[in-house]
């Protein structure tokens, strides 16, 4: 049985910035228990857990994303490509199958809006959403309820209310690969004829209350998009939890952090800043990120203060050597070499290095959104260390504190470090026992990256920012292609731009500069 909506008045609260949990910190929406919750590291185990939560599903799916290509295969193998298994593995044709097979199945679909003109070069695409639009039981909508220039940036799955994903992995192309990202590797093909490198990227799978709370966050998108209410369904009385999907964390809490920007009605929403900041500032020992992105001032400024502190944290930032495409290179790569750089100007101490992950000769493109801070936080979502993930794209990170009062005193913090140790492993090509052992020889995940050796099939490498001409510093500078509200889209230096007046940044460069001219 479900329940029609029920909720216009707790969507117009959400919409309007209303409804928050009152018991949540700075930078949380709300607080919500994960009866089961495990972090899903690439995009091989994605999708096939993914595979069996549709199918697990009876209700409803809900899926929201930036991308949504219906011609991507989500199980790879010999028993799948010959047509073999009891399933289709190819999304477009898998979701009619579920609604077929599962009489009464819900299933909602919201793309960001301006990426319909993706459909264009996606023709096989183009037929499976025709066809999905005059199938009962499928939806698909475009949202583009955004200011100009922005976007829809979340990755949530929620199935039957119960079971849901929130992390950095869009159900697209690119976006497979195993944990050992093979230099080449036939199954890292999108479709007949077209392969991509290899890419790491994760996200958590949460079941119990916390798919409720995400789902109250999907069905306000929905609504804004021009949807009605989704429907309401009752528990169901199995679990949907994936078979075969071991669990890592059983009834913990986990806070909800968003970015939205202002749009009519809707308010904004800056969590995902304020928590990056809090973050930051309450390190004591360490913290390890992985991120497609680092061109954000304020974080890089909340970096700088600490480094120059007494006895500063270790931050170790695992990042792609290049943007993917044209445009977000100009955007983002000089603005990160110039950002890194005037970092590593307050780094006395050598506690701060960015590595790039390399399989032979070919670096890893690194899509993941995730933070460490002194084992106790585990920070997972679809937010960049950029502006436009801080004050201009929809976003969602969950977040466990170790420290909260439900979470303290069960021995979280380890299970944590076992996370930082299997994802420091996998990029250095060790084991996770050599990479335990490294890190208690040496003390610092810089010392033991360094031990296990730069070169070998799978290894990380500090990066090293290329030389920049005069029109990239001053483009990387302006802050135009990421500025850090959407009042500073197209406008040059609109917010100060990346070294603006009287900014640590500023003062940092100018430092160096001096330096450099003695």
């Amino acid at each position: 049985m479900s329940a029609k909506g029920g909720s216009a008045e707790l969507d117009r609260a959400i919409a309007s910035g209303k409804g928050e949990d009152a018991s949540a910190e700075k930078g949380i929406w709300r607080y919500a228990i994960a009866e089961k919750m495990t972090a899903i590291i690439d995009g091989e185990d994605y999708f096939a857990h993914v595979h069996t939560a549709m199918f697990n599903a009876r209700k409803q799916i809900v899926l929201i994303g930036w991308d949504f290509d219906t011609r991507i295969s989500l199980m790879r193998g010999e028993e799948w490509e010959n047509g073999n298994a009891k399933r289709p593995s190819r999304l477009g044709d898998y979701l009619p199958w579920l609604v077929k097979e599962h009489k009464g199945l819900d299933i909602r679909i919201l793309k960001w809006g301006l990426s319909w003109v993706q459909f264009f070069k996606r023709g096989r695409m183009a037929y499976d959403i025709a066809r999905m639009w005059m199938v009962d039981g499928i939806s698909f909508r475009f949202d583009s309820h955004h200011p100009p220039a922005c976007s829809h940036h979340q990755k949530i799955a929620v199935f039957d209310r119960e079971l849901a994903v929130c992390g950095g992995i869009d159900l697209t192309y690119d976006r497979w690969d195993t944990r050992e990202h093979l230099e080449d590797d036939p199954r890292r093909t999108n479709w007949p004829g077209n392969t991509h490198g290899p890419w790491h990227d994760i996200t958590v799978m949460m079941e119990g209350p916390i798919a409720a709370a995400l789902f109250d966050l999907c069905d306000t998108r929905w609504q804004l998009a021009g949807g009605d209410p989704l429907d309401r369904p009752e528990p169901p009385a199995a679990s949907p939890w994936p078979e075969g999907l071991k669990t890592g964390f059983e009834d913990v809490e986990i806070g909800l952090s968003r970015t939205r920007a202002a749009n009519g009605e809707v308010t904004e929403v800056c969590e995902v800043e304020e928590l990056f900041l809090a973050h930051i500032a309450r390190a004591k020992r360490l913290i390890y990120i992985e991120n497609q992105y680092f061109t954000s001032r304020k974080i890089a400024e909340a970096i700088a203060a600490r480094l120059v502190e007494p006895d500063p944290p270790e931050i170790v930032m695992v990042h792609p050597r290049n943007a993917d495409g044209w445009l977000e290179q100009q955007a983002m790569d000089h603005a990160r070499d110039l950002i890194s750089t005037a970092v590593e100007e307050t780094d006395g101490k050598d506690r701060f290095e960015l590595y790039v992950p390399y399989t032979g000769e070919t670096p890893i493109y690194v899509h993941a959104k995730l933070m460490i801070v002194d084992d106790e936080i585990l920070r997972i979502g679809s937010a960049n260390l950029n502006n436009r993930s801080l004050g201009l794209d929809s976003e969602c990170d969950t977040v466990l504190d170790a420290t909260r009062p439900h979470n303290a005193g069960r021995g979280l913090e380890e299970r944590i470090r076992e996370i930082r140790i299997s994802l420091l492993a996998e990029h250095c090509g060790a084991d996770e026992a050599e990479m335990r052992a490294a890190l208690e020889e040496h003390g610092t995940m810089q010392g033991a990256i360094a031990a296990l050796g730069f070169s070998g099939r799978r290894r990380l490498r500090p990066y090293v920012p290329p030389t920049k001409n005069e029109f990239q510093e001053w483009l990387a500078e302006s802050g135009m292609l990421d500025p850090e509200r959407p009042s500073g889209i197209l406008r040059p230096f609109a917010e100060g731009g990346l070294f603006g007046k009287g900014g640590r940044l500023r003062r940092l460069r100018d430092t160096a500069k001096r330096k450099l001219l003695k």
